[in-house]
């Protein structure tokens, strides 16, 4: 089998409010391995506008180093996708939070739409999805050359742990 390498990949995340980091980057990140993806690969986490001052959702871009980019009701909902949900249009007014948002800019759906996990008797609070980044996907106010991971990221060296790892790597059948 060959492995695909994707250089840059989206999160769309979806949250109720309250959602903890925790909850946020627990899902994240096991989405990402179930996947064989590697969270260095992750260029930004994606939003619905309502959702860009939710504490869990601020706080998990920031651990992970990338910014939170939002997107409103109204262009997410113009995103076709395959997962949509009754709960998502009626709280914030489109069909899709985690796969619009992590298709909005053209790219290749990788991971369809995952819940988290319940929590002491309450059910998930968080959705996430993960695309490739369309070529032209731009971070407002960053670029992929930035030190928001501590250095030269897009090479492919992780200079927190000073060695070099593979990125976004993923078998395909």
């Amino acid at each position: 089998m060959a492995d695909r390498v994707f250089e840059a990949l989206v999160v769309g995340v979806g949250a109720s409010t309250g959602a903890s980091v925790t909850e946020v980057l627990d899902l994240v990140e096991r989405a990402l391995r179930d996947a064989g993806l590697s969270p260095e690969a992750v260029v930004a986490l994606v939003t619905v506008e309502a959702k860009a001052g939710e504490p869990g959702l601020v706080r998990a871009a920031e651990r992970l180093g990338v910014p939170l980019v939002t997107h409103s009701a109204a262009e997410l909902a113009g995103v076709a996708v395959p997962n949509p949900s009754g709960v998502a249009l009626t709280s914030v007014g489109t069909p899709s939070v985690a796969e619009a948002a992590a298709l909005v800019g053209g790219g290749e759906l990788l991971v369809p739409k995952r819940k988290s996990e319940p929590v002491n008797g309450r059910p998930g609070r968080v959705t996430c999805a993960v695309a490739t980044a369309n070529p032209g996907f731009a971070v407002p106010g960053a670029s992929r050359h930035d030190d928001r991971r501590g250095g030269d990221h897009d090479r492919g060296r992780d200079h927190d742990r000073g060695r070099d790892h593979d990125r976004g790597r993923r078998e395909t059948p």
